[in-house]
């Protein structure tokens, strides 16, 4: 069994009325640790697919399954739970919290989980080492660059070891050098981890870096590639 199966997926712009849709009959399976950037024009149908498979938002149609659960037999605080242990969710903007320092921002979701605050500050010290923020932990997200702030995401995103890492335009806010960096520790993290990882990006130059590439157009899959990373990532 793959570890993640989407089969026939569909959404539509308007809730319940077929056609125009944002997604029309998308399948895609994926083995446990493999890597797949998700490309394609503005309004192709990216972040929504994105969202279907982390449990955002609802299809009109189709199934999600991952590691053998079926998204849509869940109940809502089912889905929240397993979200909350299996995922990791990396946007755009790295929604970091102001009144809270780097450090209580990484240990969030595990004191979510009910982890001790021992516990949840080892792990956290030890994430932002291997992000590159070691000495910066007291620091609120102001006072960091963005490519820091953006590493800051990646470690509470992963904190809990998720199996699954969801990252949406990730570098989309980030100039090309600190781009680079922030796609690299996906790719890092993606391996150590062996989380399975999947990227939305417009970049093609960080979409190489993954195994596959899917390219999606008006909602369909016009191509899903099998690449060759290089072996150094």
């Amino acid at each position: 069994m793959p570890y993640l199966e989407i089969q026939n997926l569909t959404k539509y712009f308007v809730e319940g009325v077929p056609g125009n849709s944002a997604l029309d009959g998308v399948n895609l399976t994926l083995e446990a640790g493999e890597s797949l950037a998700i490309c394609g024009a503005s309004g192709a149908g990216k972040s929504t697919l994105l969202n279907l498979i982390g449990g955002l938002e609802r299809p009109n149609a189709g199934r999600v399954i991952i590691d053998g659960h079926d998204l849509s037999t869940l109940s809502e605080t089912e889905e929240a739970a397993f979200r909350s242990k299996s995922l990791g969710f990396v946007f755009q903007f790295h929604h970091l919290l102001a009144d809270f320092t780097i450090l209580e921002n990484v240990m969030m979701p595990l004191l979510i989980q009910g982890r001790s605050q021992a516990e949840a500050k080892v792990a956290g010290l030890a994430i932002l080492k291997r992000v590159g923020l070691s000495g910066l932990e007291a620091r609120f997200p102001r006072e960091l660059s963005g490519g820091e702030q953006q590493r800051a995401a990646i470690a509470r995103a992963v904190i809990h070891q998720p199996a699954l890492i969801l990252a949406d335009e990730p570098t989309g806010n980030l100039d090309d050098a600190n781009g680079m960096v922030v796609f690299d520790l996906l790719c890092e993290l993606n391996h150590v981890l062996r989380a399975t990882l999947i990227v939305v990006t417009h970049h093609d130059s960080f979409a190489e870096k993954l195994g596959k590439i899917m390219r999606l157009e008006a909602g369909k899959i016009k191509s899903l590639t099998q690449n060759n990373p290089p072996a150094n990532v």
